[in-house]
């Protein structure tokens, strides 16, 4: 085996899609991937080998997503979002595929998602219909419907935006705060304008590492990635059982922070 530190990027790219697949990645599939390059340690080729890494595992078939949050930049204070231009702020892999070519992005002010791959069309195309970041028209939803994974690579289980998409489901009471009317360029620089409803979160901080302990066994798999490790999640599976344990305690994938008068805590995404 090659150090990781004078390992080249093609054989960087074969060792990391073998671990996607030993942790359960199925090729040919649809996921949807988070993602914290400084976790893998050094990497030859950066964010591009990690991209085209997963890309491999998946196959010529498979369909790729990674969230493309920018409820940073876009705020009803900058309430405009354009497809093409607003960068994502969770992470350097996410923001690299958001702009290599063929890469497409779903319509959202606050919670958008990339995509590419035979299948990204489909999950990306109607999430302009929800008012809210993680609605039934969502990729996030979408992908569960479709029998899609969701993987967790170097960053832990907390930075679950499909979680948020359970909480809709349910709606407890920390989840959403006002409204906010917002301008969306889409990649045709055709605009729309429309008012989405916000997350709050309020004094509480996000566990959704509390999803593995209802996955034990075929909906979630974890295993070491580069430097690092990864988890594969079953997505209907975080979807369906996320939202029985949201009925039976509305309060369980939150804990109450500790310092008062914080404010919103939404998911930050990997550093």
């Amino acid at each position: 085996m090659t150090n990781q530190g004078t390992r080249t990027g093609p054989q960087t790219i074969a060792l990391l899609a073998e671990q996607l697949h030993a942790a359960g990645l199925r090729p040919h599939g649809a996921c949807l991937v988070h993602s914290s390059l400084s976790a893998l340690g050094w990497v030859s080729g950066g964010a591009e080998t990690v991209i085209a890494a997963l890309q491999c595992a998946l196959g010529s078939t498979g369909t790729l997503l990674m969230p493309a949050l920018t409820y940073r930049y876009v705020t009803s204070a900058q309430p405009r979002f354009h497809a093409l231009n607003t960068p994502t702020h969770v992470g350097a892999v996410a923001e690299r595929f958001r702009c290599l070519p063929g890469t497409q992005r779903s319509l959202h002010p606050t919670h958008s998602v990339c995509g590419s791959g035979p299948g990204a069309g489909a999950l990306l195309r109607a999430h302009h219909l929800d008012r809210t970041p993680a609605g039934p028209a969502s990729p996030f939803a979408r992908l569960a419907m479709a029998g899609g994974q969701i993987v967790m690579l170097g960053c832990g289980l907390r930075p679950n935006t499909s979680m948020h998409g359970v909480e809709e489901r349910v709606v407890p009471p920390y989840l959403f705060a006002g409204y906010a009317d917002y301008e969306l360029v889409d990649d045709r620089a055709r605009t729309l304008c429309g008012r989405y409803r916000q997350h709050g979160f309020a004094g509480w901080r996000q566990r959704y590492d509390r999803i593995a302990d209802l996955l034990a066994g075929d909906g979630a798999r974890q295993g070491p990635a580069l430097a690092g490790d990864v988890w594969v999640l079953e997505a209907e599976a975080v979807w369906a059982l996320g939202e029985q344990a949201l009925r039976r305690d509305p309060w369980c994938f939150v804990e109450p922070v500790a310092v008062t008068g914080v404010g919103p805590v939404p998911d930050r995404g990997p550093r």
